[in-house]
This record gives structure tokens, sequence and C-alpha cells, in this order.
């Protein structure tokens, strides 16, 4: 089939748009929003999505059948299907009032599959396949707290959810996305299996040190986002295979067995964040693993684009979950927010000059010491100092890495197959910012998102260190 050579001729067209509502009705009490939604009430609504072939059924039955899937997995999600409000003490929560979830029909019939995944970069009409472009989470007090957005392709569909994300966290996100594809196979399918019993029941329970007496002072008009929405940047999947990852990992971690240092070097770590000291031992037996492997040969190249001054501090942040690392463990499906970012500090010329076995160990570190004290010192802290998470590139020398390879993105079978690829949308993308997705064959492949500046991102798709282990 012929496609646009054009990408303003691929332009996403709105169809309809309705509010679907939970087959049932909540009997869920008000949520409170914990010390780790509250800062998320600055960040874009999360936006990520799933493309697929295009299914066998006529299109009003494709988007009636996504209706009735989304309504009865709302049931099991009651607050997506709430709204956000602050009670007259000014402690924020989720009302779980059925409100209803914004539900369009889109589309860009003028593309194709291979318009979306064949490009080096990701084609800016992407962001047209979701909802709430630029929403800022705060706004759930009066926007729904969810919206899904169904896009026709010339041969596909995609699928795109934006969640607030002071409601949820990736976690939670890929619980619900999940649970919507496999009510909406079992639907299709018309099979007798129970709906009940196939849900991963999500956990809502609101007991745990994340839940906090502290008031987070809004200001007038709600937070905004704290980085420039409309900096120039460009944006590229980079694959890595398994095959790639291993080798990655083995010179990274034979470099440690190997190594010239102690049965355990004292690695002392002075924190540029408010109250934070940490001193750590390693072992050199201690795996570094695949994740921070690759995530410490992304710090080396962008590093090295960026061309900065060897004295200037450089920052690489990862997200991470709490909930295994809270003593007692939060239950894996823990509804919310459960995470904290962690930042590694190294100057720009010990990035670029040290090895890579050296950086992967700045940020093995920094991960392991993350332990149930630690969380629980960051909880004490914002409790002193309640405010939004401040997202962006503020110094020219930071990088942010959220999501995770583990999140199950392609475990997502609507009844039509696995998804062709994962995209995400235009939110909360800064120069610097990268999300990790699983690669489509999975067996440890990772695909990383990343967000720069066109010209640095030029240069590390020349960096040789960096390049030789991506596949695409």
């Amino acid at each position: 089939m012929p496609s646009s050579s054009s990408p303003s001729a691929m332009s996403v067209n709105l169809v309809s748009k309705t509010m679907v509502f939970p087959d049932q009705k909540s009997s869920l009490g008000d949520l409170k929003l914990s010390v780790s939604d509250l800062p998320m009430l600055s960040c874009h609504y999360i936006q990520k999505g799933c493309l697929f072939n295009r299914p066998s059924i006529p299109t009003n039955s494709l988007v009636s059948l996504l209706k009735q899937s989304l309504s009865k997995t709302l049931s099991f999600f009651p607050p997506l299907a709430g709204r956000l409000y602050t009670d007259e003490k000014g402690y924020i929560y989720i009302t779980c009032n059925d409100a209803g979830v914004e539900f369009q029909h889109a589309m860009c019939t003028t593309s194709f599959i291979r318009d979306v995944i064949g490009p080096l970069h990701v084609p800016q009409f992407v962001k047209g396949f979701f909802c709430f472009d630029k929403t800022v989470s705060y706004n759930g007090h009066f926007k729904p707290i969810m919206a899904v957005q169904v896009t026709e392709l010339g041969d596909g569909i995609f699928i795109g959810c934006s969640v607030n994300h002071a409601v949820t966290d990736g976690t939670s996100f890929w619980n619900f996305f999940n649970n919507f594809a496999e009510i909406c196979r079992i639907i299709s399918d018309d099979s007798n299996m129970s709906i009940e019993r196939i849900a991963r029941q999500p956990d809502f329970s609101r007991e745990s040190v994340l839940i906090s007496p502290a008031i987070l002072q809004a200001p007038e008009g709600g937070p905004k986002v704290t980085f420039n929405e409309n900096e120039p940047l460009s944006e590229r999947i980079f694959s890595f295979n398994r095959e790639a990852i291993l080798e990655l990992k083995a010179k990274v971690n034979n470099s440690v067995v190997n190594g010239d240092f102690n049965a355990v070097e004292i690695l002392g770590k002075q924190r540029n964040d408010k109250h934070y000291t940490e001193t750590a031992l390693v072992s050199k037996t201690a795996e570094i693993s695949s994740f921070q492997s690759l995530s410490a040969l992304l710090w080396r190249a962008v590093t090295r684009a960026r061309k900065l001054p060897a004295s200037k501090t450089t920052t690489f942040r990862m997200a991470v979950n709490c909930r295994h690392r809270l003593n007692p463990k939060l239950d894996p499906l823990y509804f919310g927010n459960a995470i904290q970012s962690i930042p590694t500090y190294a100057s720009a010329g010990d990035v670029t000059s040290r090895d890579l076995r050296w950086c992967a160990q700045q940020l093995n570190v920094s991960v392991r010491a993350h332990d149930d004290e630690t969380v629980r010192r960051f909880v004490r802290n914002w409790e002193k100092d309640p405010r939004c998470f401040p997202l962006g590139n503020f110094d020219g020398a930071s990088m942010t890495m959220g999501s995770s390879p583990r999140f199950p993105m392609y475990d997502n079978d609507f009844g039509w197959g696995r998804p062709l690829a994962v995209r995400s949308g235009g939110a909360n993308k800064f120069d610097g910012k990268i999300s990790a997705f699983p690669g489509r064959e999975g067996n440890g492949s990772v695909d990383l998102e990343v967000v720069l500046p066109p010209e640095t991102m030029a240069a590390i798709e020349y960096d040789v260190e960096f390049m030789q282990y991506v596949v695409n």
C-alpha cells in the first residue's frame, strides 16, 4: 500500500468523543494521595500505548467492543473513573465517584504501520495518538483522570491511554492496560471464562509510610510543569537485542571481577540533594545489572555529546519501584505511585575519562543503597518541605530515566495479536528524558526512548562505543 510521503499529511482526525463509565458502581471510598503521588501533580498525564495490526472486525464493532471492555475494566479500577478533590484542610484525595473516563475514536488512514515504526526518529504525528496533550495532573480536579484513544491507521490501530500521573505510576498503569486487553479478548472470544477470576486485582490500601499528614500547598491555579514544553527536541528509539545486552553486561561485570580494587571498596558518595549523604560498601562480587550497564553506556555517550567542561557535575536520575524496598513490603499490585527518583552524581570528566565499569558502579551503588531506611528518609525529607517534583534538565548536564524494561508492555492481546510496538506521547519530554521499554522479542532485549536536542542526538548517533550495541 502506498503511504504519504508528507508528514504534514499524516494528520490525526477526531471522529467521536464520548464518556465511558464503570459497569458497576464503586464501593471504594476516597483514596488519599501519598507522598509519592503528590509530587506528580505538576507532571503531565502519562501517555503510553500500543500499535497493533488492524483487526478484521468492522470499525463500529471495534469501537463498541473497546468501550464495553473499558467499562468492565473500570469496575476493577474505580480511581481511574473518579476525580481529584482537595478538602478544607488541604489534603488531596481521589474520589471514586464513577464520573467516567473520556473515550476518543480517531482516524489517521494516510499513515501506515511502517510510518510509525520505520523512521529512525519517532514521527511527530504519533503524539496525536493520545488525548490530553500537555495536561498537568493537578487538572484531575476537574478533568477525567484517564482518557483512551483508538486511532485507525491504513493497516493498523493504535490504542493509547493518557492517565493522571498523580494517580498511577508505570506499575499501576500497565496492570490496568494488561487487564483491559485481557477482558477485551475474553469478550471478543465470547469466552465463558469469568472476568472476575482473570483480573489482577489492584491493591488500594492506604496504610503505609507513604501516607502522610503533611500537606502540599498548591499555588493559585495549581502547579505548572517545570520544563520548557516547547523546546525543539529529537526523539529516537534505540533497540538493544539480547546478545548486545549480554555482551555489555559481561564486559562490565568481567571488569569488576577481574578488576584491580580490593574485595570490599568503600565508595563515599556526597549527594548534592538536601539532607543526603551516604557511604556504601560494595563487594567485588556484587553483580551490576544489564540495565545499569546500559544506563552507564548512555550516560557516557550523552555526556560526551554535550561537550561539558570536565569539572561540570552531571546527574543521572533513575526512577525506582519502592513496593519491594519497604519493610513491610507493599503489595506488588499496590495502586498508585510507589516510586522515588535516585540521583547519581559524577563530574563530566570522570564520566567520560573513566571506563564503563566505573560509571556502572556509581549507578549500582545508588540503586543498592535505596532500601527501606532510604525510602523512609526520602519521606521524612519531603514532609519537611512538601513540593512537586521538578522535572527537567535545569543545568544542561542532567538525564532522567523513567519507565522500565520489566513492565509487561507486550503482554497485551485484545483479541487480534500482540502489539507491534510501544510508543509514548508528548508528555514530560525534555532534554535528557529517557524511557525504557522491553524489546518486542523479549528475552532481555531493551528499547530506550531517548529525547535530546537535535545536535546532541546527532552526536550520539555517531558515538562508536554507544552505537556498537545498537541494533536498529
